[in-house]
């Protein structure tokens, strides 16, 4: 069976040029939930109520201001059967249910919303099973005192590893391996944001130390254009509203 993952958007938390970051795999699996997650699902022909697992690297309101809106549209507007898992750092319910009471209050107040949600907290390293697939998250480094998570998940027999936001690290080097792709964050294409994030000297640092059969994408983005090292070492950029297909 073949991949498809779909990007909602590439930009990095300022989306000077494009969307805030997020994909689609396989019409199913949802790997970060941006504020304009469910427009861009909708836009796609995306059917909202089939998105079974949705993966949160982290606590920044880029990556996971769309859910309180997904759950509206579950509660209100397209009432789903299919049970959602969310997977998360620690605190994920507590973090979910808060803002999204901060926003639509009447959203948990209802007793039966028809489907089963379930919230998962990630723990590192430790191999999980959701429906028909696993995952293994990986604690990153991104910035002081909040937990990140990259994740490696096998959907269809192919596996895919995801930065989320993270600086080099070695953990990222033991989440790619056996991956079929990785789609990895580049948030500069200089180096100035090499602190909290990936460059693209880090990105070609581990495109050298990682199987060089693994395909890498890059998302997350930020203004200007890659690199021409970036093009030569054969690594793919993804863009806004686009399906690439593995």
């Amino acid at each position: 069976m073949t991949l498809d993952l779909t990007f909602l958007g590439t930009g990095n938390a300022f989306a000077p040029t494009r969307y805030w970051s997020s994909f689609v795999a396989n019409g199913k699996y949802l790997f970060d939930a941006p504020p304009t997650l469910m427009p861009h699902l909708h836009k796609l022909k995306i059917d909202p109520r089939d998105i079974e697992v949705i993966f949160i690297s982290h606590f920044h309101g880029d990556h996971y201001f769309g859910l309180p809106f997904a759950l509206l549209e579950f509660a209100e507007k397209e009432p789903r059967e299919k049970d959602l898992t969310i997977v998360g750092p620690p605190g994920i319910k507590q973090r979910v249910e808060a803002s999204t009471n901060l926003a639509f209050a009447n959203v948990f107040r209802k007793r039966d919303r028809g489907y089963h949600l379930t919230f998962v907290e990630a723990r590192n390293e430790r191999e999980a099973q959701v429906g028909d697939i696993t995952y293994t998250p990986y604690r990153v480094q991104h910035v002081p005192d909040l937990d990140s998570f990259s994740y490696r998940v096998t959907i269809d027999g192919h596996t895919i590893a995801y930065t989320g936001d993270t600086s080099y690290c070695e953990p990222l080097l033991r989440l790619c391996e056996g991956a079929d792709v990785l789609v990895s964050e580049c948030s500069c294409w200089t180096e100035t944001c090499g602190m909290i994030h990936m460059t693209p000297n880090d990105v070609l640092k581990l495109r050298a130390a990682i199987d060089p059969k693994t395909k890498i994408i890059l998302t997350h983005i930020g203004a200007g254009e890659a690199p021409q090292a970036i093009h030569d070492a054969g690594i793919m950029i993804a863009d806004d509203l686009k399906t690439i297909t593995l």
